[in-house]
């Protein structure tokens, strides 16, 4: 029986996610729309985060640029987090801080795979 590639499939849930998420934001509801308003972003501004999101999916879906696209999704997460928290919305923190929790897991996952820095270089 073969072994299940248990570190892509979880690398691939978590750009499921991003991927939900950006077209979430990328078509924002009107309570959407609402959010980022009372947060203070300009109407747009959704759009950016949810192409964002999308960059960090495709980033996380590939093994190569997994630990970039871990990082870069944790800022997204961490930039949410602190949006809400900045705004008394400290039970709105929670989610992001959940995935961003699972997204430190990613980055360890990747790293012990031998994906982190100077990895090229230690296996020549």
């Amino acid at each position: 029986m073969k072994k299940l590639p248990w570190r892509d499939i979880y690398a691939w849930l978590l750009a499921a996610f991003f991927v939900l998420g950006g077209g979430m934001n990328l078509l924002a509801s009107p309570e959407i729309l609402a959010d980022y308003r009372r947060w203070g972003y300009p109407d747009w501004f959704h759009y950016v985060t949810g192409v964002m999101e999308w960059t960090a999916a495709v980033l996380i879906a590939i093994p190569a640029t997994r630990l970039a696209g871990s990082v870069f999704a944790g800022t997204i997460m961490a930039a949410a987090a602190g949006t809400v928290a900045l705004n008394g919305e400290f039970s709105h923190a929670i989610p992001p801080l959940t995935v961003l929790t699972l997204l430190g897991v990613n980055v360890w996952l990747t790293w012990s795979k031998g994906a982190g820095p100077g990895a090229e270089r230690n296996s020549l």
